[in-house]
C-alpha cells in the first residue's frame, strides 16, 4: 500500500474512530464562557446548588479560557469582551473564588481599566445584572413584554423576528416586564462594591443607558433605535396594570410552550436559561422548574483539559451527515459498513416525523420531515441539516450492499424531507435556516443585541441554499416523479439565487463559517449537483478565485476577521479546514489533475498526523457576524473527504 493510501486509510480510521456508541458523530461546537457563567448565575438565583466537583470543573474551564491580558472574549480568538468578563467575574465570585484570587483579581483590574468600566456593558449585560441587583433597571434599555401583544400583522411584531432572537427577548421581556431582582446576600453587596469605582448607591445609572464598550461593539445603537428606546421609557411610565399582566400571561405561556415541545432544552442555551428564569420567577415551586434544570443539562460538556462548561450548540445530525458523506466517497467505504449502518440508523431516528401541537398560534412553521443541527430532541430542524441529512441517506440508497440488514427509510419520509426543504425557500430563491424569512430590512436597524449583527431577521443564505439546492437535485435523480414540478422550480431559482450572490472577484460571502472560502464549497457542490457543468463562466471565476488564495505552502487559510472585514484575510497559517474546502470545491471544476489541487493535496498529505488526524488549529465557523464557533470535527471529515474525492478521481480518469 502506497504511503497516500494508507494516509487515507488512516484518517478514515480515525474518523470512524470517533463515532458514538448511539451511531453519530458530534464533538463540541466551542463557542465562550457567556453561556457558563450565565448558568452560575441562574442556579444561585433559583437556589440551586451546584456540587463540589461541578463547582471545580467549571472554575477549570474559566481558567482554561481567561486571555492574557485578564478577562474573557467572545470566543477564543478574541480579546476580553466587557460583557464575557463581567459574567465571569460574577460567576466565579458566586463559585466561591475570592476577590484577590489570581483568576479574579486581574480581570477586576482590567475591567476597571476599560473606559466607562463595567457601567458600559452592553444591554444584555446591563439586564443580566440587574437581574442579581448589580445594576439598576432604570439603567437597562426598555424590553416591555406588550411588543408581543401587538397585531401580527405589525412589522415590528417579534413574530417577524430571528427565532433565535425573538426567542431570547421572549424571555427578556418577561423578565423585564417583572423587574426580576434577586438577592444575593453578602456577595451581592460585595460584588456591588468590586464591579464600580464609584459608591452603588451614588451612581446614576440611568446616565448610562447609551454607553457601550468600544471592545464589545459590532452593531452600534442608530439613531431610530435610540428614539425608540425613549419612548419605549415613557411607556414604562404609563403602561396600565392590566395590560401588562395580560402582556406577563401572554409571555409566560409561550415560554412555557417553548419549554415542553423543545423537551426543555429550549433552541438555545442562551433562551433555555432565560426561559427557566422565568418559570422560576413566576413560581419558585412550578412543575416544569425541575425539568427546565434538567433540560440545560443537554448542553453540558467536560473534559479533563477544559473542564465543564456549555456549548452553544450541539451538532450531531451535522458531523453524521458529512462523516457519512465523507465515508462514501472513498474507496474503502465497503470496509466502514458497520459504521455507516449505525450512522444511517440515527440519522433514521432523529428526523421529525410528528408535528408539533398548535405550531401556528405560536408561530412557528412545521417541522415535520426535518432534521435539527442535533439530535432531534428540541424539535427545531433545519433547512440545511434536513439537506445534508438527505444527502447522506440517498447516498447510502446508492449502495444496497451497505444496507444488508438495514431499515430502509420509506421514500414518503424522504419526500416529507424534501417538502420541509422546500418550504424554507424564500422569493429571491434563496433558503432560509429555520423558517422562511418573515420580517423587512428595517428591523436590521433597530437591532438592539450590539454584539452582533444581521440577527433581527430571517434570511437568505449561501451555504443554506448551496445545501438545499445539491439535496433537492439528489431527490429528484432518485425520485424523479415525486414533487417534480415544486422541485425544478426551487432548484432554477437556487441556482439563479446563488449565480445572482457571486462578487465581482468570483468569490461568494458566507455566513455560517469563515467566509468565503466556506460559501465556495456550498455554491459549487450545488451548481454541479444541478448539472451546471464544469465550464461555466460562474465555476470559472470561482476557481480562479480559490487558486489565487493558495498560499504558497500549498494550503488555503483564512482568517476569522474576514467575516468582521466583509472582506477576505489571509490567515498567516493555512488552515486543514479552509483546505479541505477549496480542494472538494476545485476538484469539481478543474478536476485531480490540476496543479493546485495536487499541491493542496500534498499539503494536506503533509499534515496529517501519525494517528491519522489533523490538528486542531483557528476557529471556522462563525454566527450573526461576530461570534466565531470552533466545530471540533471540521478538521476530521473534510480532509476526509477531500482526500477521498481526489484518489475517486484519479482513479476515474485513469
Amino acid at each position: 500500500m502506497t504511503g497516500s493510501v494508507a494516509q487515507r486509510a488512516g484518517a478514515i480510521d480515525y474518523l470512524v474512530s470517533q463515532q458514538h456508541a448511539n451511531g453519530c458523530w458530534e464533538a463540541e461546537v466551542g463557542w465562550c464562557p457567556m453561556i457558563t457563567a450565565q448558568y452560575v448565575i441562574v442556579h444561585r438565583i433559583t437556589g440551586r446548588e451546584l456540587d463540589a466537583r461541578v463547582r471545580e470543573g467549571i472554575v477549570r474551564y474559566f481558567r482554561a479560557t481567561q486571555t492574557a491580558a485578564g478577562g474573557w472574549g467572545l470566543h477564543r480568538e478574541s480579546g476580553p469582551y466587557v460583557f464575557v468578563t463581567t459574567l465571569v467575574y460574577v460567576a466565579l465570585r458566586l463559585l466561591g473564588v475570592t476577590p484577590d484570587d489570581p483568576l479574579v483579581e486581574p480581570a477586576r483590574h482590567w475591567l476597571r481599566a476599560q473606559p466607562g468600566g463595567v457601567l458600559a456593558i452592553p444591554t444584555w449585560g446591563k439586564f443580566w445584572l440587574a437581574l442579581i441587583g448589580c445594576y439598576e433597571y432604570d439603567g437597562v434599555n426598555p424590553c416591555p413584554p406588550e411588543a408581543f401583544l401587538l397585531p401580527t400583522w405589525a412589522p415590528v411584531h417579534p413574530r417577524h423576528f430571528y427565532c433565535h432572537t425573538r426567542y431570547i427577548y421572549l424571555g427578556i421581556a418577561y423578565l423585564y416586564g417583572r423587574r426580576v431582582r434577586a438577592e444575593l446576600g453578602p456577595v451581592g453587596s460585595e460584588l456591588r462594591r468590586e464591579l464600580y469605582d464609584a459608591p452603588y448607591e451614588a451612581i446614576d445609572f440611568a446616565a448610562h443607558r447609551h454607553q457601550l464598550a468600544a471592545s464589545d461593539v459590532y452593531v452600534r445603537p442608530g439613531f431610530l433605535l435610540r428614539r425608540a428606546y425613549d419612548v419605549l421609557r415613557l411607556w414604562e411610565r404609563v403602561c396600565p396594570a392590566r395590560l401588562r399582566r395580560r402582556a406577563l400571561v401572554h409571555c409566560f405561556g409561550r415560554i412555557l410552550y417553548e419549554q415542553r415541545t423543545s423537551r426543555y432544552q429550549g433552541l438555545s442555551p442562551v433562551n433555555g436559561l432565560l426561559n427557566m428564569l422565568a418559570v422560576w420567577a413566576e413560581d419558585p415551586q412550578h412543575p416544569d422548574l425541575a425539568r427546565s434544570l434538567e433540560g440545560l443539562e443537554c448542553w453540558k460538556w467536560n473534559d479533563r483539559e477544559q473542564g465543564i462548561r456549555f456549548a452553544g450548540a450541539r451538532s450531531n445530525t451535522w458531523d453524521t451527515a458529512f462523516a457519512i458523506q465523507a465515508i462514501l466517497e472513498s474507496t474503502g467505504a465497503a470496509a466502514r459498513r458497520s459504521s455507516l449502518a449505525r450512522a444511517y440508523e440515527f440519522l433514521r431516528e432523529a428526523q421529525m416525523n410528528v408535528e408539533l401541537p398548535s405550531y401556528r398560534a405560536e408561530h412557528r412553521d412545521p417541522v415535520l420531515g426535518g432534521w435539527c443541527f442535533s439530535d432531534g430532541r428540541h424539535q427545531w430542524p433545519v433547512s440545511d441539516c434536513t439537506a445534508e441529512a438527505l444527502c447522506a441517506v440517498l447516498d447510502m440508497h446508492q449502495r444496497p450492499e451497505l444496507m444488508d440488514g438495514v431499515e430502509r427509510m420509506g421514500h414518503d419520509r424522504l419526500a416529507t424531507a424534501a417538502r420541509f426543504i422546500l418550504d424554507r425557500q424564500n422569493a429571491d430563491g434563496g433558503f432560509g435556516t429555520y423558517e422562511r424569512r418573515r420580517g423587512r430590512g428595517f428591523l436590521e436597524k433597530i437591532n438592539p443585541s450590539e454584539m452582533f449583527g444581521n440577527c433581527m431577521t430571517e434570511g437568505s443564505y449561501v451555504e443554506c441554499t448551496g445545501s438545499c439546492v445539491r439535496a433537492l437535485a439528489k431527490f429528484r435523480t432518485a425520485y424523479p416523479e415525486v414533487l417534480r414540478a415544486e422541485i425544478d422550480r426551487a432548484i432554477e431559482q437556487g441556482v439563479g439565487f446563488l449565480r445572482g450572490c457571486q462578487l465581482a472577484d468570483g468569490s461568494f460571502p458566507g455566513f455560517w463559517g469563515i467566509n468565503f472560502t466556506y460559501a465556495i464549497f456550498f455554491v459549487v457542490e450545488a451548481l454541479r449537483a444541478a448539472g451546471v457543468e464544469a465550464g461555466d463562466p460562474a465555476l470559472d471565476r470561482a476557481a480562479c478565485w480559490l487558486t489565487s488564495k493558495q498560499r504558497a505552502d500549498g494550503g488555503w487559510g483564512e482568517h476569522y476577521s474576514s467575516c468582521l472585514a466583509g472582506r477576505y484575510v489571509e490567515h498567516p497559517q493555512s488552515q486543514v479546514t479552509m483546505t479541505s474546502w477549496a480542494l472538494l470545491a476545485l476538484i469539481k471544476i478543474l478536476g485531480a489533475s490540476a496543479e493546485p489541487v495536487t499541491r493542496g493535496v500534498a499539503w494536506l498529505q503533509a499534515n496529517q498526523q501519525p494517528d491519522g488526524s489533523w490538528p486542531r488549529q483557528s476557529v471556522n465557523g462563525v454566527f450573526f457576524g461576530a461570534a466565531m464557533l470552533d466545530y471540533g470535527l471540521y478538521e476530521s471529515y473534510f480532509p476526509v473527504w477531500a482526500l477521498a474525492r481526489y484518489e475517486r478521481e484519479v482513479r476515474r480518469v485513469r
